[in-house]
């Protein structure tokens, strides 16, 4: 059985040269990870933020008790020197005082204690009297004692280990909060065994007593930081299948090619994609969608509305569908942004928008278009490449009311249109768009394309290769006839 030794009468240290040098790594490591935790401060306080600034913190006790201990060990010298005693404060606030009581971390505070059961001697080291903040001129506790320092939901447990380690013979190993005079609670973890007399009854019982409450709240801290971190990342991945779900319920289900009008000649062929954003976040209000009127006219069109989210793809879901059901009516695509802004600016949700609508009329070829705060429809034709320029008009919701103008072209057999979101080919910090001259660039190969299928995947190629980030769409298409 090991000796019943306190912890304050060390068993002799190995060679200094050697605890020296653990020391020295010990100093460096916790150097390292406090210039770390410095580094980490200055992030975005959010939930991953602060689990992370918990567990630096929890290895810097880490290391702050082991370094006590290594000087200890270092010294030869126990741990017993009494504390000063402490002032009251809130048992809820961090513990500035148990902080600044001695020099080192709370967590290498130990202490130890023997009681003897022939004699009814108790001796209890320093270093334990300042951890319970008891005067030693108040003398040790007895074994009965012990309880009525020790908090009710506790008591039990601590009852249960000191039977077992007197009555069975068991070791102790377990921990009890302490109520101390002044208010404040701190964790203990307390480890002994009985002392065995030479028939074998328990003589005596020592135990080491170590003040874990630093440690106890760092871990609470990681945990509930952790836990934070955890129902948030719940929460964004069930709203990001909630935008998905609507959004795929919302856009046009086919992704092409597919042909109008529908029941006659094929005259325009139609192709579709939605990219999302290059971080995996959560989907945005971007829309595209291509619709047949009820005069043979096609509607073309392509959105973003701010945000991300559930909020953006219900709020996308309610323009696209007053859009559609406008178009279906005969409104122009002028008149129908204006009411689009009206819409959007009364919503119980107000947003800003940007928006393109086209109609195309196949039998004279005419496109009529009109835009708010969007980027202008490109037209591919004989090998080159040019933005259909029309006057850009407000964002939608940004004043309620506004009028948008409306432009018109003819188009030819093989042209090809494609409109984009903001988000495929975004604006350079420098101005400019580099990816739609990447794309101009490619406009040989994208009037080439066997089909509208075809040019999508060059467009899609080309937004790959430069700045694409964030969520975009883009809508193709390829007059036949």
């Amino acid at each position: 059985m090991p000796s019943h030794l306190s912890a304050d009468r060390p068993a002799p240290p190995p060679e200094p040269g050697g605890v020296d040098a653990l020391i020295t790594s010990t100093r460096r490591l916790r150097g390292d990870v406090e210039a770390v935790r410095r580094d980490a401060g200055a992030a975005d306080d959010d939930a991953r933020g602060r689990w992370r600034r918990a567990l630096y913190d929890l290895a810097v006790h880490h290391l702050d008790d082991l370094g006590s201990h290594l000087d200890q060990l270092r010294e030869d010298r126990p741990a017993d020197a009494p504390l000063p005693r402490e002032p009251a404060e809130d048992p809820l606030a961090p513990h500035a005082a148990d902080r600044a009581a001695r020099p080192g971390s709370l967590l290498s505070r130990v202490g130890s204690a023997e009681w003897n059961l022939l004699t009814d001697e108790v001796s209890w080291s320093g270093e334990l009297f300042g951890i319970l903040g008891r005067s030693p001129s108040d003398g040790p506790m007895s074994l009965d004692e012990l309880p009525s320092v020790v908090v009710d939901e506790d008591q039990p447990l601590l009852t249960a280990m000191v039977t077992d380690c007197l009555v069975d013979g068991r070791p102790i190993d377990g921990e009890f909060r302490a109520l101390l005079a002044d208010g404040r609670v701190r964790t203990l973890h307390m480890t002994g065994e009985p002392v065995l007399d030479a028939d074998g009854s328990t003589a005596a019982m020592w135990a080491v007593l170590r003040d874990v409450s630093e440690l106890r709240r760092s871990q609470r801290a990681v945990a509930e930081s952790r836990d934070t971190l955890r129902r948030r990342q719940h929460a964004e991945r069930t709203e990001r299948r909630l935008a998905v779900e609507m959004q795929e319920a919302v856009l046009p289900p086919w992704r092409g090619p597919r042909r109008f009008p529908e029941g006659g000649p094929a005259r325009v062929d139609v192709a579709a994609h939605y990219l999302p954003a290059a971080d995996g976040g959560l989907i945005g209000g971007d829309w595209y969608d291509a619709l047949q009127l009820p005069d043979g006219s096609l509607l073309l069109s392509t959105g973003d509305l701010t945000g991300h989210g559930a909020a953006a793809t219900s709020s996308m879901a309610m323009l696209l569908g007053a859009l559609r059901g406008m178009a279906v009516a005969g409104l122009r695509p002028g008149p129908l942004l204006g009411h689009l802004d009206t819409l959007l600016g009364a919503a119980t949700q107000p947003a800003l928008g940007s928006a393109l609508c086209c109609r195309y009329e196949p039998g004279p070829r005419r496109l009529s278009w009109a835009r708010a705060g969007h980027p202008a429809p490109l037209l591919f034709r004989d090998g080159a490449c040019r933005p259909l320029t029309a006057a850009d008009g407000v964002l939608l919701g940004a004043t309620g009311g506004a009028a948008y103008q409306e432009a018109g072209t003819v188009l030819e057999p093989g042209d090809v249109l494609v409109l984009h979101t903001e988000g495929l080919f975004p604006e350079a910090p420098g101005g400019g768009r580099g990816g739609v001259q990447r794309l101009a660039a490619s406009a040989a190969d994208v009037t080439a394309a066997r089909d509208a299928q075809e040019c999508v995947r060059l467009v899609v190629e080309t937004a790959g290769r430069g700045e694409h980030e964030g969520d975009a769409g883009v809508l193709v298409a390829r007059v036949t006839a």
